[in-house]
């Protein structure tokens, strides 16, 4: 515990700071007791921004998933001092059986506190923020104060980031902000305190042992012979007792559930050269790595601490479902403050190169990632962009029907929706996915359908034949019925 203390103060603004490269005196002098506002004024408008991108999308009944439904369900199980049981992925569905994700345990007293989906996205807007915050000092450390801010202006603006705060709520938003202060370390030649970071970077998910190992990896590279083979064994057997055991004992079939996403049955006969041929001759997984690292001007490919993020591009590229391939969704957040600070580290690299125009790339290397992060924004287009849209604040027809429909369905009832409401419903009943209430039929089930002369009733009949249902809502495309019997 009391390595623990120094680990924490290494956070906070120091008087010192690490050698930098020639020709930035604003980076030699020593950051005054202030120094840290204008990067957690940066976080702060960021966050602000990420908050109405998330409640304008949960106020349009926007979802674009069932993530949002389950996390409020983990945040209810947690807040009641249970393992949660997520009964949208099927009743007695431990998340523990789900992915290896302890740190959402803290969650629950922020739920008792405020027992709302709101909270959940606020949430997650401050935990970005705060990465922002760590990427930006960090950079200004290194680069001055200036190009600092703009670092961090251009990493908010990745495209990782972005769609991220569009999913909606993820555990990787814890994991964002721990992974940045791991490079941070890392960046400033802080190898003990880098270590330490790791430990709550394994809470987070079961693939960051992985990562761990890596981080391992980049401190092997350093001459660090004690603590970079630790973190390796370290990291690796946490994900191995993750994925074999830890999962499996809660999951109901008794296994990890997205062994199914490798080629081969199981992932116990995969053919590893097919699977090697087959990552590297996918378009989309280039596009994707194209993606990457252009957001940061490719200055991280001069820096070992993009090391890091290989292991999740490994898992993600490996696998047969193209989701994960691709741009979309929360995928690629975790990876984003690890490039802009290896690119940090690339550019004070090709600051002190013999080449000339590698000195030329450096200089210019902080205006091209906010020119890339900007015109990838506004050109993509990236869901900043949507503010100036009207239709962002206006949910239309159908989310005034959904919420009148969700009004309908009292507290502590059971329900069975899809994605739009789930989490809406989440946050005061027992919500099952369509047909998920196998053993009991549920009280109500809320019907999205183009139909317009949807027959509601037989549509309850058709999931749960030993019930009765009658219509008790019916607007537009949505429809809701009870049952009765």
């Amino acid at each position: 515990m009391t390595a623990v203390v120094p680990a924490l103060r290494r956070l906070l603004p120091s008087r010192s700071r690490p050698a930098v490269p020639d020709g930035d005196d604003t980076a030699r002098q020593g950051p005054a007791r202030w120094a840290w506002w204008p990067h957690a004024a940066l976080g702060a408008g960021f966050m602000a921004v990420f908050c109405v991108i998330a409640l304008a999308r949960y106020q349009r009944f926007d979802d674009q998933s069932w993530d949002l439904g389950i996390f409020v369900q983990v945040a209810r199980g947690w807040a009641a001092r249970q393992i949660p049981v997520v009964t949208i992925k099927g009743d007695g569905y431990a998340i523990l059986g789900d992915h290896w994700s302890p740190i959402l345990a803290v969650l629950g007293p922020l739920w008792r506190v405020w027992p709302s989906p709101v909270m959940l996205l606020v949430l997650q807007a401050g935990l970005f923020s705060w990465s922002i915050g760590i990427v930006s000092e960090t950079a200004a450390r290194l680069l001055g104060l200036t190009r600092g801010l703009l670092v961090g202006g251009a990493f908010g603006l990745s495209w990782g980031l972005q769609r991220a705060v569009d999913f909606q709520f993820h555990e990787i938003a814890f994991g964002v902000p721990l992974i940045a202060v791991v490079a941070r370390q890392l960046l400033l030649r802080n190898w003990e305190e880098a270590a330490w970071w790791c430990l709550p970077l394994l809470l987070v998910k079961e693939d960051m042992g992985l990562t761990v190992a890596a981080v391992g990896a980049v401190l092997l590279i350093n001459r660090r012979w004690r603590l970079g083979p630790l973190l390796v064994v370290l990291g690796l057997a946490w994900s191995a007792c993750a994925l074999w055991w830890w999962i499996p004992h809660f999951n109901t079939a008794g296994s990890f559930d997205y062994w199914t996403k490798l080629p081969g049955t199981g992932g116990q006969s995969l053919d590893w050269w097919d699977l090697a041929r087959s990552m590297v001759t996918r378009h989309t997984v280039w596009t994707t790595v194209g993606w990457l690292v252009g957001a940061t001007a490719f200055l991280c490919l001069r820096s070992p601490l993009t090391i890091l993020v290989l292991p999740t591009l490994a898992w993600r590229f490996a696998s047969d479902n193209a989701t994960y391939w691709g741009r979309d969704w929360h995928y690629s957040a975790v990876l984003m403050p690890v490039l802009f600070l290896a690119a940090v580290d690339g550019l004070n690299r090709c600051d002190l190169s013999p080449r000339r125009w590698m000195r030329s790339w450096a200089r210019n290397g902080v205006t091209a990632m906010v020119a890339i992060a900007a015109t990838c924004t506004v050109a993509a287009p990236l869901p900043l962009s949507d503010l100036v849209e009207p239709a962002t604040y206006q949910g239309g027809e159908q989310a005034a029907e959904l919420r009148a429909a969700v009004r309908v369905i009292p507290d502590g009832a059971t329900v069975e929706a899809a994605n739009r409401p789930l989490a809406h419903l989440a946050a005061r009943c027992r919500v099952y996915w369509p047909g998920g209430s196998v053993a009991v039929p549920p009280q109500y089930i809320l019907i999205e359908s183009d139909d317009l002369a949807l027959d509601g009733p037989a549509y309850g009949r058709a999931y749960h034949p030993q019930a009765t249902y009658q219509t008790v809502f019916h607007q537009g495309r949505v429809t809701v019925v009870q049952r009765i019997g």
